[in-house]
């Protein structure tokens, strides 16, 4: 294990922890392979029955790659960086198809790459200190992750809201987006570990059972009581439903009230590129399988540090912090559709792409 990534297993269960709080367990490769070693290992071993991952210090699950390095690598011409992206959408692919429950406890910040190893759990447990986004339209990248494939299947046009904004939600929101299964407060999820740790299991069932004896109390007490989502949810169908980013923004620059001002104030601070790119995605990923859905998001990566905003992205917001970006094109209507498709042109034939081996 990497000594950012501790893992132990106990009465049937397997706990992996993140436990990088400094950075709010954001994700390295390191991390991302002993995830993966880890996971692998524990799906032929007898003695498990379910995974439980979770993030230490209790202000994170995990808020995404370490995009600091992302700017290192990428000035360094390092190799690492291409295969950072490789490497970890294998593991997002694995969470999806594991054969036995596995168990995400998004306690805290959960953004990013922290979304790509919760969306695929078999249980994702939010709680009253959840902070969840898809945020990359900010640093000039996209919604990846497999972020494209679940934000696709979220109720009505929130995907396109949720991934054009990078807006952050809370508990009760993830619940109504269908990007959380359950709720406990954080003081309950600490029992429910600790419950756990006391217990032996025979079988995954036994372990999702008894889990259930927490949450099933606390299903009606998601603070805040109702969902801001919920309470938007015709506007945002209706405005994000609009055939191109100029014309969302055109649409809910035109409605009224402040939540309509906030949110075309947020889209008008995004990468004009990264909008129109990531509204193709996640159109395009309503009618994909999770496998090609991955590997059209390597595509993508693969153009967007070499064609597009996530350096000017991550250097506005990380490195020097003037929060000033330089996108280029810095205006939506100089984006052109051909710009948007060389995106999504893969530069490996089929065979060859570094996730041709991913099975439904």
């Amino acid at each position: 294990m990497t000594e950012f990534v501790s893992t132990a297993v106990q009465g049937g269960v397997a706990y992996l922890t993140l436990n990088r709080p400094q950075a709010l367990n954001a994700l390295s490769l390191d991390m991302i392979r002993a995830m993966t070693d880890a996971l692998r290992d524990w799906e032929s071993d007898p003695a498990v029955h379910a995974v439980v991952v979770a993030g230490a210090g209790g202000k994170a699950f995990c808020a995404g790659g370490d995009i600091r390095w992302f700017h290192q690598a990428h000035h360094a011409g390092d190799p690492l960086l291409d295969q950072f992206f490789v490497e970890e959408y294998a593991l997002n692919h694995r969470i999806h198809r594991y054969t036995k429950p596995y168990i995400a406890l998004m306690d805290g910040v959960v953004m990013g790459g922290g979304m790509g190893i919760s969306q695929g759990a078999r249980l994702r447990i939010v709680t009253d200190r959840t902070k969840m986004a898809m945020p990359e339209t900010n640093i000039g990248l996209f919604p990846d992750v497999g972020g494209g494939w679940f934000l696709a299947r979220t109720p009505g046009r929130l995907g396109e809201y949720l991934g054009l904004t990078g807006v952050v939600i809370h508990a009760a929101d993830a619940l109504h987006a269908k990007l959380a299964d359950a709720y406990l407060p954080a003081n309950a999820l600490a029992e429910l570990v600790a419950s756990l740790q006391t217990r032996s299991f025979e079988s995954g069932d036994a372990v999702l059972a008894h889990i259930a004896t927490f949450t099933d109390g606390h299903a009606q007490g998601c603070a805040p009581a109702e969902s801001a989502l919920a309470r938007h949810a015709d506007q945002i169908d209706r405005l994000f439903a609009a055939p191109t980013v100029e014309q969302i923004v055109q649409a809910v620059s035109d409605a009224e009230g402040d939540w309509a001002a906030q949110t075309a104030a947020t889209l008008r601070s995004r990468s004009p590129l990264m909008l129109c790119v990531t509204l193709e995605q996640i159109r395009r990923a309503r009618t994909m399988s999770l496998e090609d859905e991955l590997r059209m998001e390597l595509d993508m990566m693969y153009d967007v540090f070499r064609h597009g905003d996530g350096i000017e992205g991550i250097r506005a917001l990380a490195i020097d912090k003037d929060h000033q970006p330089r996108w280029n094109p810095a205006r939506l209507d100089a984006v052109t559709p051909a710009r948007v498709r060389a995106f999504f042109d893969s530069k490996w034939r089929k065979e060859e792409h570094p996730l041709a081996g991913l099975q439904g």
